[in-house]
């Protein structure tokens, strides 16, 4: 992938994305195949999955078997490079140092950033996602609704490859048809949770994935994206080419040599570079964006980290894709004589309602699934079935004591074994050893199943970031310090997940090592665990309320967008990565029509 160095730089462009994940990628990718000129700014070092991804190396053949470390919280293979929730001279800080008042914030510093790690659960939010508080009284509402999104939702699915099913199930939508590949075949472990979970009135349903379970289809799909522009047909039809399905055969969260996973940098990139358009300089923190006179975005000022040096690019519109942390901590970043309190913040917002995905977890042992013969259920890296929330009516009628719901991910079966796979066994095997260790490991092997809620948390004012009055980065800029508290709309509806889990081991005919905890405090995962951070410039319907509009567009700088999960109103129990993708998609076909017209 050809990129270029800061002496490089264009005098100017048409937009600077800064960020390059899913946000970031989305939007290049939008722009550069209408013929917009772009240059991307990447925090992190240059990422290529394709040679980069271990995808057939095995635990012994990496240090401690692969297992975590404090710089690999998710094992040496883990495709993150130069980032978690801790980034060597980058820190950040908490303004309590009570436990369940941190917030974890995790940052991936290369280029494609999450997108290199997340799940690839691409769930749409729903009708009921969109007006929370006309539902409930409490959050606030999005200034657009589900059928604003939906086209959108159609074309990231098509473009990223998402395998699922069309179900019809309340506030869960369904695809167009046509849109989505078909699912994989359900493991042994993921089949019995099915069984038993539906005997409990719990759906269990494919789950929606960016993976390819097969190969594009990139005779139709590149007309259906980009009508009457052959030029981008024939780019994506290209980039679709290059893509192999899934065999099957190694974790997603590792990265993808074949193509076969969402990826920005193996979707979104290849296109938009092939384009012409796009100008990439990595290895650039975004210090500030600039503005003249009149309050408009000219560029932005970054620090080339290879060289210490600062450096200026400019554009006529800046767009902000750096994940919604890195965007808060940029705006608020930004003084000037106009923007005192930080760039776009007259509403006094930038920051305010940050959000996360409630998580919690609950395992255990099978019986049934045990002495299974030898079997491969390696599968497409990740969930091939999920549980969407399934009691909205008994929710909306007072009876669960939490406003908003959750979905369900959960995990089995005979795959590759870890170092930890047989650890913590003495509950079960009293401590054997020997020959009968051995016969314990082939028995147990592939018997655990795991659960973990996936939940909405609602926005609270407690929950906010600022700048560091103090303390700041290697490269002299301000850190964000973080305030973070649960409501007990959260707890609960943590208490009533573990309660669900337990019902489900329990169906199954398991057995677990211990109870599930009846106060949600106790088994609440903390703020920025599960890696969803999204809020702090929500997007709204005035600007006195909100920090955009319903183009992600800033009410006090025009031609200032925001293309990550920053804008978002509320955080559904759906993962966000492809409700952000939409919004990108959908603010750049905007930036475009006013580009066209002279108004930015």
């Amino acid at each position: 992938m050809p990129l270029i160095v800061p002496s490089q730089l264009q005098r100017n462009y048409d937009v600077i994305v800064v960020g390059s994940g899913a946000g970031g990628g989305q939007t290049a990718y939008t722009l550069t195949l209408e013929g917009v000129r772009v240059l991307m700014l990447e925090a992190g070092r240059n990422y290529v999955p394709e040679t980069e991804t271990p995808m057939f190396e095995t635990p012994h053949q990496a240090p401690l078997r692969g297992a975590a470390t404090p710089d690999k919280a998710f094992g040496f293979y883990d495709a993150t490079v130069d980032g978690g929730w801790s980034v060597p001279g980058e820190p950040y800080t908490n303004a309590s140092s009570e436990k369940d008042r941190e917030f974890w914030w995790w940052r991936a510093r290369m280029l494609g950033g999450r997108t290199n790690h997340w799940s690839r659960f691409a769930l749409r939010n729903g009708p009921y996602d969109f007006k929370p508080r006309s539902r409930d009284g409490l959050g606030v509402d999005w200034p657009i609704g589900y059928d604003d999104l939906a086209p959108y939702y159609d074309k990231v699915e098509m473009l990223i490859g998402v395998y699922g099913e069309n179900d019809g199930l309340e506030n869960t939508p369904d695809s167009s048809p046509g849109v989505l590949l078909p699912p994989p075949k359900p493991r042994v472990s993921e089949l019995l949770v099915q069984k038993h979970a539906r005997s409990l009135g719990i759906p269990v349903i494919a789950a929606h994935r960016a993976v390819l379970s097969q190969r594009l289809d990139f005779e139709r799909l590149p007309a259906k994206l980009h009508p009457g522009n052959p030029r981008a047909q024939r780019l994506v039809r290209e980039a679709m080419e290059g893509r192999a399905a899934c065999f099957w055969a190694t974790d997603c969260g590792r990265g993808c040599a074949i193509r076969a996973t969402y990826q920005s940098t193996t979707v979104h990139l290849p296109p938009a570079m092939a384009s012409g358009n796009l100008d990439l300089v990595t290895n650039a923190m975004v210090r500030e964006v600039s503005v003249d006179a009149q309050g408009r975005a000219t560029g932005v000022v970054f620090i080339d980290k290879a060289t210490g040096l600062e450096h200026r690019a400019a554009a006529r519109v800046v767009v902000l894709a750096a994940s919604a942390g890195e965007t808060v901590r940029l705006l608020l970043n930004s003084k000037s004589p106009r923007f005192p309190q930080g760039l776009a913040n007259s509403s006094g917002l930038v920051g305010k309602f940050f959000m996360d995905t409630v998580g919690s977890g609950f395992g255990g042992q099978i019986p049934a699934l045990e002495n299974l013969p030898p079997h491969n259920e390696d599968g497409a890296g990740g969930a091939h079935l999920y549980v969407p929330w399934w009691l909205y009516r008994e929710q909306h009628a007072g009876q669960l004591g939490f406003a908003r719901g959750y979905h369900v991910e959960f995990t089995g079966g005979r795959r590759m074994p870890a170092l930890n796979t047989l650890a913590g066994l003495e509950w079960l095997t009293r401590g054997s050893y020997g020959r009968k260790f051995k016969e314990d490991a082939r028995r147990y092997y592939g018997s655990f199943v795991h659960f973990s809620g996936r939940g909405e948390m609602i926005p609270n004012e407690n929950c906010y970031c600022e700048l560091d009055p103090d303390k700041k980065d290697k490269w002299g800029i301000p850190v964000l310090r973080f305030h973070w508290q649960w409501s007990d709309h959260e707890l609960r509806q943590v208490a009533h997940m573990q309660r669900t889990f337990a019902e489900i081991v329990s169906a199954m005919g398991g057995r677990a090592r211990k109870s599930p905890e009846t106060d949600g405090a106790r088994a609440i995962q903390p703020g920025g665990f599960i890696i969803h951070e999204v809020g702090g410039a929500r997007m709204g319907e005035n600007p006195a309320q909100s920090v955009t509009n319903r183009w992600s567009q800033t009410w006090d700088v025009p031609n200032l967008f925001l293309a990550d999960g920053a804008t978002f109103a509320s955080n559904a129990d759906k993962n966000p990565t492809l409700t952000l993708m939409a919004l990108a998609w959908r603010a750049a076909d905007r930036i475009v029509d006013q580009l066209k017209k002279q108004n930015l």
